[in-house]
């Protein structure tokens, strides 16, 4: 059949009963059908092969018949005690890496007592206020064999300085550590909210951290560049692919404004994606920013070294998909949107528990979680074949589609001068409020159907165990923290935090600063607050 015969065969399809006008999420609009003719320009150039330029179909030549994704399960919550006991739980369930939820006061660098923490320590995250902590957190995993991954931002050099405090501890030499610290505060300003720092000292801490580990921890991934919670935001996959994009080529400028080598740095950039419901979008996404992002690393930066073209990417299941009503529903979004990633190539995975939408994931939730990885990986075929939906015309077709118009936002981003001045002119910002909102009016309107929510409503309310978070968490955490007080040297303390903010006045590398105050058992709250101190803090928006 060709482009012809499909035309004339769909009108006289429309003719007979009319045919319904779909749009994808993003708003780009679905054909009935798809041939040969969807697909335009150098098919061949444009796909590739697993493994080469431009990576349309994965970065590495076997796909998972070489090593499955990582199945990294992000956990944490109450203290760190509670925390280890669930990460060697899930080891020992075949998990292969750690990815550390911390709650909202360490992630903007307040300590347990701070009255800003009141009622949030331990929630959303583990507590983690001193070196103290993160040695029990990190009691009996072997650091030199398991990967560790940090969603942490604006105290992204704070956290990832205990990990180096604790490996030196374990003995275990900082060039085996391997792992990925998020360190991507430029959506925080677009999307999350956790920040503290005005943005410009924000990314002189970013850079900092890539420097420092491009010389002393060469295997650690210094930055995940985030689309996931912009996407969480209300943004479209569109928006995802753009704006995460966007910001990656500033981190790339400022690296190299520091003196760093596009080479030395870019093998280690990382990146962190949404994987929602739309199964065939999703995929094309995926397959778009890696050939899109080969093509920036390669045409625009001129980078040589192949690595640097690559787009390794973790991949998290739709948080703000799943539903109260109903949770056993969440199971086969989960799926769903697990196989897509898969699917799409990505090179670790978690998936999301099916009572998140209630609280913080049981154990038995977390457990089928992570079995629902496993059967995908072991049962359902998906993992014998690289980019098992490649060469499929519709997904081809919304690869270019999906590539065409990502493209198109990075360029009018690039004309206000890059993200930061986007992101301070409150574009990206703009752009995502209104995805947001019309999304929602859909929802209300049930002209996007959410089972269980607007369509297949069960007349009783559903019920699940949930978790619940003890109380008495924040009591104990804060003693705990006064203990840890009551026991240091504190004029060691008082030392190393001055010099770190005669350090950060300067222009010299944090790192070895926060290091030393980390080491002698000095605060996140202490460390952060000494670099607001010198730096300011960013007040817009609150502490989301």
């Amino acid at each position: 059949m060709n482009e012809e015969s499909f035309r004339n065969w769909l009108s006289r399809v429309e003719q007979e009963g009319g045919i319904k006008e779909v749009r994808t999420p993003s708003g780009l609009p679905v054909e009935l059908m798809y041939g040969p003719w969807s697909v335009t320009g150098n098919y061949s150039e444009k796909l590739g092969l697993p493994g080469e330029y431009p990576f349309t179909r994965g970065i590495y030549p076997t796909g998972y018949r070489g090593k499955l994704w990582t199945m990294r399960q992000y956990a944490g919550f109450a203290t760190a005690e509670e925390s280890n006991r669930r990460y060697r739980y899930l080891l020992s369930q075949g998990q292969t890496g750690l990815s550390v939820a911390f709650d909202l006061p360490t992630q903007i660098g307040y300590d347990s007592d701070h009255p800003l923490a009141l009622g949030e320590v331990g929630r959303v995250g583990v507590a983690i206020d001193t070196l103290a902590d993160m040695e029990t957190l990190l009691a009996g995993i072997p650091l030199d064999r398991i990967s560790l991954s940090m969603t942490i931002n604006a105290t992204a050099s704070i956290l990832l300085a205990m990990v180096l405090a604790v490996a030196r501890k374990q003995g275990v030499p900082w060039n085996k550590l391997s792992g990925t610290v998020q360190n991507d505060i430029l959506k925080e300003y677009i999307a999350r909210g956790t920040y503290r720092f005005p943005p410009r000292p924000s990314l002189r801490l970013v850079t900092d951290l890539m420097a420092f580990c491009q010389q002393h921890v060469p295997k650690w991934n210094t930055i995940s560049i985030s689309g996931y919670h912009i996407r969480e935001a209300g943004a479209t996959a569109v928006q995802e692919v753009a704006f995460t994009l966007a910001n990656a080529r500033e981190y790339v400028r400022r690296a190299q404004a520091r003196g760093l080598a596009v080479d030395d740095f870019a093998p280690r950039l990382s990146f962190f994606f949404a994987a929602h419901n739309n199964f065939l979008e999703e995929v094309a996404k995926f397959r778009a920013a890696r050939r899109l992002w080969a093509r920036t690393m390669k045409e625009e930066f001129g980078a040589q070294d192949p690595r640097s073209w690559l787009l390794r990417f973790h991949t998290q299941t739709a948080g703000s998909t799943l539903t109260a009503q109903q949770p056993d529903n969440n199971v086969v979004r989960v799926t769903i949107q697990a196989m897509a990633a898969v699917c799409g190539g990505t090179q670790s995975l978690h998936t999301n528990a099916k009572d998140e939408a209630l609280a913080l994931p049981t154990a038995e939730s977390a457990l089928l979680a992570l079995r629902t990885q496993q059967i995908i990986a072991y049962e359902s075929g998906l993992a014998e074949v690289v980019d098992p939906l490649g060469g499929a015309y519709v997904v081809e077709h919304w690869t270019d589609r999906m590539e065409q118009e990502a493209e198109a936002y990075i360029q009018r981003i690039e004309g206000m001068g890059g993200a930061l001045a986007a992101i301070e002119q409150g574009f990206m910002q703009r752009e995502i409020q209104e995805a947001a909102y019309r999304t929602q009016k859909a929802i209300e309107a049930g002209e996007q159907v959410v089972v269980g929510v607007n369509r297949f409503q069960d007349a009783e309310p559903t019920t699940c165990p949930v978790f619940r978070l003890d109380e008495a968490v924040q009591k104990a955490q804060v003693e705990r923290l006064q203990q840890v007080r009551r026991q240091r040297d504190e004029v060691a303390v008082k030392q190393a935090l001055a010099q770190l903010a005669e350090a950060a006045a300067g222009e010299e590398n944090l790192m070895l600063p926060i290091v030393q105050a980390v080491e002698v058992y000095a605060s996140v709250g202490e460390i952060a607050g000494t670099l607001a101190r010198v730096f300011g803090e960013h007040r817009e928006g609150g502490w989301a």
